[in-house]
């Protein structure tokens, strides 16, 4: 794959192994379960990233497992505010240089704190975006917690 997207970028700068996998994009559905099915996957290790902005600390990345929703209560919790609001998507590429569908915890234009879904840790190797449509990286839970510098919480 020829794509160097920054999230890519800083994957190899930091000498931490991946895989890249591509597949192809559809825009109607863009969900993580669709992209698990793409590529063969088990949509459980495809974690979608989702950015929320708390009442206190603004926004942050939450890493989760494609099938399932952020529980805002615990994302609330695992940031240290006391409550949460999805971000605005037309406030996504401003803050994070990526967009619906491409959206990486890693490689952000503006450092966001990132938390990543504990059931991470269940799986040898989990799927995240590499930083554009229709690219994923596929590496091991602790490069990925090294390489977003997150966190793992309970959010599901």
């Amino acid at each position: 794959m020829s794509a160097n997207t920054n999230a890519l970028r800083l994957l190899k700068l930091r000498g931490i192994a991946f895989e890249v996998m591509d597949y192809p994009v559809d825009l109607e559905d863009l969900s993580a379960v669709a992209v698990a099915e793409k590529l063969g996957l088990d949509p459980n290790t495809v974690f979608k990233t989702l950015v929320a902005v708390g009442d206190r600390f603004g926004p942050a990345m939450f890493v989760i497992p494609g099938p399932l929703e952020l529980d805002l209560k615990k994302a609330a919790a695992a940031s240290g505010n006391k409550a949460m609001r999805m971000l605005p998507l037309r406030e996504l590429e401003p803050l994070t240089g990526y967009v619906r569908g491409g959206c990486s915890p890693v490689g952000s234009r503006k450092q966001l704190p990132v938390y990543v879904d504990e059931t991470a840790g269940l799986y040898d190797r989990v799927s995240v975006s590499a930083g554009q449509r229709g690219l994923q990286m596929l590496l091991s839970p602790a490069a990925l917690l090294e390489a977003a510098q997150a966190q793992l919480a309970d959010l599901v």
